[in-house]
């Protein structure tokens, strides 16, 4: 940009035949910058002295532009129209080891009993503004306030368990079918003190910070892996009877004459002796346990999150009736539009991200 205070129309342009064919060539070139065009423009225009007014309209530019390029063009022809001037920076840059310090001290120990280092703290250890933190911060990935949670699975069985696991998901047997079996306990039937507002253009919808707490129910469900229809009952707890009682009901939703074959996780209700004797007087049914700390694996979890966030999470129940019965109305809807569940990690994959976790230093 050329700094055009106080300029007046003190040059006249007298165009040669080489610079008038540069000129044009840079008008008709398709992958020239706009400014370069523009600036071309009011140069070719201003030959033989026109008015200034009349070479800005032609131009599409200002007065002072003009003034400014017809000055750049004077004293260093076409070339000087093609690039910008260059200006020094208004602050100086951080100096390499003020750099190195800040990318380091995240991944050292905070001061004082913080957890983790903040970009405030950080600056003011460093002596730079917030923002030169975080741009450093942005352009090299680092970012002290998250933290991802984990737990490895320490089932001497793992690989075993997942193996088989997955093989049912990707490659189901011929005539049975594959169920995923959990409970969602402890599911609040929740009411709010005041009613919410809905939402709106340009306003988000509101709910109370408290609520009324009416009672709970527990979910048992069975995901078909094969269709993704669930069967679900609510129940008030979640011990071995209300378990059996679920699979009575998985039991008759079944079509006789096919194998079952259940994948549950390791709790002690579903390892009760009276649901083992239940299993022996019930030989069509095979349970499948998943590993130790491995939840992520069982597919029905998936499900347990989607009603979750589609209808437990922002609902309003005055009671635990109206509550069971807005899931068995979910689970229906579910139902109808349902689709086969589909696993895409083989066992040798997730085995093999496993392996590469690192082992957590002592």
């Amino acid at each position: 940009m050329c700094d055009s205070l106080g300029m007046a129309q003190t040059v006249c342009i007298i165009l040669s035949a080489d610079d008038r064919a540069r000129l044009t060539a840079v008008i008709g070139a398709r992958n020239r910058p706009q400014k370069h065009v523009q600036r071309a423009r009011i140069v070719l225009n201003s030959d033989r002295e026109p008015s200034v007014t009349e070479v800005a309209r032609l131009a599409e530019a200002s007065r002072p532009a003009v003034w400014c390029w017809q000055h750049r063009f004077a004293e260093e022809g076409v070339d000087g129209l093609l690039r910008d001037k260059t200006r020094p920076p208004g602050k100086q840059p951080l100096a390499p080891a003020t750099v190195a310090k800040i990318l380091a001290l995240p991944c050292t120990e905070p001061p004082g009993e913080a957890t983790h280092w903040t970009g405030r703290a950080v600056a003011a250890a460093a002596g730079v503004s917030v923002r030169a933190v975080q741009r450093l911060w942005e352009a090299h990935r680092i970012q002290p306030h998250r933290l991802r949670t984990f737990k490895k699975s320490n089932d001497p069985n793992f690989a075993e368990k997942v193996e088989d696991i997955v093989g049912l998901y990707m490659d189901p047997p011929a005539h049975a079918v594959v169920l995923s079996i959990d409970e969602k306990s402890q599911i609040q039937a929740l009411d709010r003190t005041q009613p919410g507002l809905p939402l709106k253009p340009g306003k988000c919808g509101t709910m109370t910070h408290d609520d009324k707490r009416n009672g709970t129910t527990t979910l048992f469900a069975a995901l078909n892996v094969l269709d993704g229809t669930v069967v679900g009952r609510c129940m008030p707890r979640h011990t071995h009877k209300e378990f059996i009682k679920f699979l009575n009901a998985v039991e008759r939703a079944v079509p006789a004459g096919k194998i079952i074959h259940a994948i549950c996780d390791n709790y002690a209700t579903h390892k009760h002796p009276k649901v083992k004797e239940w299993l022996a007087n019930h030989p069509r049914w095979v349970f499948h346990f998943t590993p130790t700390s491995a939840s992520w694996i069982n597919a029905v979890e998936n499900f347990f999150s989607i009603i979750t966030r589609r209808r437990l999470k922002r609902g309003v129940f005055k009671s635990v009736s109206e509550l069971e019965d807005a899931i068995k109305r979910y689970i229906k809807q579910h139902n109808k539009s349902s689709k086969p569940f589909v696993w895409t990690k083989s066992a040798e994959t997730i085995l093999a991200a496993i392996q590469r976790r690192p082992e957590p230093s002592v």
